[in-house]
């Protein structure tokens, strides 16, 4: 059985006021760096740079950021979110 890794990090919870312009902007982890975007309420949308692959996410989704990928977010409306940083890939499910 495989334990998940305890994250090493995690951003404050942010809302649709508090959310820094940066995340909604092209940007990424630092290499090594896995982040779990956690939407502990609302929605909001999670895009791919390179890809351009976007994902409406809503309360109680994960998603799994890849090192250095660049992504960023877009309010949808009413949320929050939080982001969790691993040094080793979680299992987030799916």
């Amino acid at each position: 059985m495989t334990r998940n890794p305890a994250p090493y990090k995690s951003t404050p919870v942010f809302n649709e006021d508090s959310l820094p312009s940066a995340l909604q902007a092209a940007h990424s982890t630092k290499a090594g760096a896995w982040g779990v975007l956690e939407v502990l309420d609302g929605s909001l949308r999670y895009v791919i740079e390179e890809s351009g692959d976007s994902r409406l996410m809503v309360t109680g989704d994960l998603q799994l950021i890849e090192p250095q990928q660049l992504h960023h977010v877009e309010l949808t409306g009413p949320m929050q979110m939080q982001v969790h940083f691993y040094r080793e890939k979680p299992d987030v499910g799916g």
